[in-house]
């Protein structure tokens, strides 16, 4: 049986993520690759966030929500949403990917990548909350990548 794997020809695991992909430079999220989809796959979803912000901002930071990928999409292009995905609010009150932008040291950003057994009924601009709240129960396959970055 596949494992759900996400990559980065960008980054790896737990490695530096490029300037280019942070909030005051390009502000374009990072190319990831997909691996390992599950069989009965009906959609992906994809959360990018950053709880090492809980010391300086109080909370962890949502910097990209996005759900509703087709499980056929290996390939998610630097600086693009894949057709027929729908993005929610990040944390900087923007609808789509809001890049690193730490405001006091280097933190780790977890991009985390879930197969699901449904389509989601969710309104673009719906938040983590609402689409963890969505998923619930319908998560059948999940894969984390970290990527650091400093101010």
């Amino acid at each position: 049986m596949p494992t759900l794997k996400l990559k980065s020809p960008a980054f790896e695991d737990g490695k530096e993520i490029p300037r280019i992909y942070g909030y005051k430079n390009e502000n374009v999220n990072p190319p990831l690759n997909i691996e390992g989809v599950p069989e009965n796959t009906k959609s992906l979803a994809l959360i990018m966030d950053d709880p090492d912000a809980m010391a300086p901002a109080g909370k962890v930071w949502d910097h990209w929500v996005i759900w509703n990928i087709s499980p056929e999409i290996h390939e998610i292009k630097e600086g693009s949403v894949p057709q027929g995905a729908v993005e929610g609010k990040n944390d900087y009150g923007d609808i789509g990917y809001g890049g690193p932008n730490p405001p006091d040291k280097e933190h780790t950003y977890i991009f985390e990548l879930y197969a699901l057994d449904d389509i989601l009924d969710l309104k673009k601009g719906s938040t983590k909350e609402e689409l963890k709240k969505r998923m619930k129960g319908n998560v059948i396959g999940r894969s984390v990548l970290r990527g650091t970055y400093a101010p």
